[in-house]
């Protein structure tokens, strides 16, 4: 199973008021493992950054002159991401951002949706967790996930960080038990029995200093415990 775990940054909060990507973030994992592979860009918005969105991030305007803009990493990021299952912290809020840029492209290739699945990992977390706090911070905190380095919102950091929470999230004990029908189909597996590594069996048997120290320690135990031993009740012929 190929996944992306997926951050963004911006340079507010409303993509319908024309608010833009400056940065996004992606780590690949297939079959829950780290492939190595990453896609990290920052981009030039072409407008200013709320300050609210700055404290957040710290990503300032003039750090983003001389980057790309969204359209020139386009096709890069949709052939890294296509086909894959997206794992988002608060899908809606990226896949918006996502989808808005996408139509601004000259030759629009459609929504997120259409080239990949979304995994929202709050709305997880909320059904894993109801009633408490599921922001990355508290989840991060509850899986023991080392955020210290998060002083600032970073979307290849905060993907980093979701991914290790995914995975404590996903990956528990549970995962392990079997329902009914799992049961069922074990059932009809045929039975395996391990193979005896072949050769002749050895037995070391104690010699008679061994057993004398042996039962010398076992009478110590008796005088100890005001009584006879435990074991002794099932040797033979007590």
């Amino acid at each position: 199973m190929r996944q992306i775990i997926l951050d963004t940054e911006t340079t507010g909060l409303e993509p319908e008021l024309g608010h833009r990507i400056i940065e996004i973030g992606c780590i690949e994992v297939v079959n829950r493992r780290r492939s190595g592979r990453v896609f990290h860009r920052y981009l030039r918005p072409d407008r200013e950054i709320d300050a609210g969105a700055l404290q957040v991030h710290g990503i300032t305007a003039e750090f983003l002159e001389g980057q790309p803009r969204f359209a020139e990493v386009a096709a890069e990021w949709l052939d890294f991401v296509r086909g894959a299952e997206l794992v988002i912290h608060n899908a809606p809020f990226d896949v918006a951002f996502l989808d808005a840029e996408l139509a601004r492209l000259a030759e629009p290739p459609g929504r997120v949706g259409d080239v990949c699945q979304v995994l929202d990992t709050l709305l997880l977390a909320r059904q894993l967790h109801p009633g408490q706090r599921n922001g990355l911070d508290a989840l991060c905190k509850r899986y023991s996930v080392d955020n210290s380095q998060r002083d600032l919102h970073g979307a290849l950091l905060d993907a980093d960080l979701l991914l290790e929470v995914y995975l404590a999230m996903t990956g528990g004990q549970g995962a392990l038990t079997l329902d009914a029908s799992d049961e069922s189909a074990a059932a009809q597996l045929p039975a395996r029995r391990a193979k005896r590594p072949r050769g002749t069996l050895v037995v070391v048997r104690a010699v008679a200093a061994e057993l004398e120290a042996h039962e010398r320690r076992l009478l110590a135990l008796d005088k100890a415990s005001g009584g006879r031993t435990l074991w002794r009740s099932v040797e033979p012929g007590t």
